[in-house]
């Protein structure tokens, strides 16, 4: 057997092997994340407080959603206003879990030490008035029936947003509604999906939310540097294989199909292909990766309410993908982690007030008319985002090649041909 046989052709070669950017990307956040854990409180250097751990595992979930964000609208053309929803859907999901079983072991351990052992409708009716008297009533909603069932909770991450999206989008895109107002659509659902939780009756609390989110029923004893970590560690590993798995997609033939969907979706229909069907998929897939990223944001971030699921916070993940580069995976990454970051220290009070004399910019009240501002200088001056920094680093010409045929036959045109 000769060692030409021996070499696997390209198609057999691994995916990683095949897409050195999908190895660049992991190899820097494996190595991000290590050197995190390393400077951490929890690991005992204490370098990286666990405030900013829980900021920077944060970030990777915005980070994952805006990789959904990037791949439904830089790579199949749909300016989804509405990703955000499934993203607090998600949260709501694995908060509802978390906050009734840390209230159970809140109330078996009041009752404790009555004369009789409590009945499990006790318990019930005990949780229940822990949990929504606030919004002056006593007994648990039916949305609440799976709520003390962690697996069955953990399934609604996935089920619940990839439900609403699957028959969002079937609707939508059976009736062929595109451009802007298919982004009118989506925007609207996700302005009566936030109004309606609004409502105390809607189960959920209200505008109160669900809070306490980052107490892990069972491990009271559990210091939260090390409960930080946990969940940094969980949102490093679910970003890095949404980074695979939306790489894998837009690398094959379903991604060449997905980006002429996005130039000439008439051409492509004409062509024989169900656009439809296409634009389903990468709807629903998405909207589940939305969904699983907020489920790993809402316990860092303590509570989730309605404000969360409002159509403004859609409108910033489109900010993030744009100014990172829409059509580049690592671009949105990129872009989401930057204004994040940026955001959290001009809304933190970490950045110093402008003096004029005459006026003083307190960042805090002006961070989103410069986000905006951002946004449209990006769109007029820079539409590939700050990936396309990527491209000038990359140094990404034609080759010099000196009058070399520019192809394979001896009467190709050549360069200097090329440049008259």
């Amino acid at each position: 057997m000769s060692d030409a046989s021996l070499t696997l052709g390209p198609a057999r070669r691994p995916f990683v092997a095949r897409h050195p950017s999908v190895l660049i990307f992991l190899i820097c956040l494996g190595l991000f994340t290590v050197a995190i854990t390393l400077l951490s409180e929890g690991f005992g250097t204490g370098v990286v407080s666990t405030s900013f751990v829980k900021t920077l595992g944060k970030t990777l979930c915005l980070c994952l959603v805006a990789l959904a964000m990037d791949l439904v609208w830089g790579y199949c053309g749909i300016l989804s206003l509405g990703h955000m929803a499934f993203f607090g859907l998600g949260g709501y999901a694995i908060g509802m879990w978390l906050m009734y079983a840390r209230t159970e072991l809140i109330v078996i351990d009041s009752l404790a030490a009555s004369d009789l052992p409590p009945t499990a409708q006790e318990i019930s009716d005990g949780i229940a008035t822990q949990i929504f008297g606030v919004v002056g009533s006593s007994e648990l909603p039916g949305v609440w029936m799976f709520a003390h069932s962690l697996p069955l909770q953990l399934s609604f991450v996935v089920l619940v947003p990839g439900l609403l999206a699957l028959v969002f989008g079937w609707l939508a895109f059976r009736s062929r509604v595109t451009g802007v107002y298919l982004s009118i659509l989506t925007q609207a659902m996700t302005l009566a999906l936030s109004l309606y939780l609004f409502q105390n009756d809607s189960g959920l609390r209200g505008n109160n939310g669900l809070s306490g989110l980052q107490n892990l029923p069972g491990l009271d004893g559990m210091s939260q540097d090390i409960v930080s970590l946990w969940f940094f560690w969980a949102s490093a590993l679910a970003l890095g294989s949404g980074y695979i798995l939306c790489a894998w997609i837009v690398s094959g033939k379903f991604g060449s199909v997905l980006r002429a969907i996005r130039d000439d979706e008439t051409r492509v229909r004409f062509l024989g292909y169900p656009v439809e069907a296409f634009k389903l998929f990468v709807f629903t897939l998405t909207a589940v990766i939305a969904g699983i990223a907020g489920a790993l944001y809402y316990p860092q971030a303590g509570i989730i309410n309605p404000a969360e699921i409002a159509p403004i916070a859609s409108i910033y993940l489109a900010v993030w993908v744009a100014i990172g580069g829409r059509g580049r995976l690592y671009g949105a990454v990129v872009g989401a982690a930057f204004v994040s970051l940026l955001s959290t220290w001009f809304t933190g009070g970490q950045a110093p007030d402008v003096n004029l004399g005459f006026y003083t910019i307190k960042w805090v009240d002006w961070w989103t008319v410069l986000l905006g501002l951002s946004f449209v200088a990006v769109t007029l001056f820079a539409p590939k985002g700050i990936g396309g920094l990527f491209d000038l680093i990359a140094d990404r010409r034609s080759p010099d090649r000196h009058g070399a045929d520019l192809g394979p036959d001896a009467g190709s045109l050549r360069e200097t041909e090329a440049d008259t």
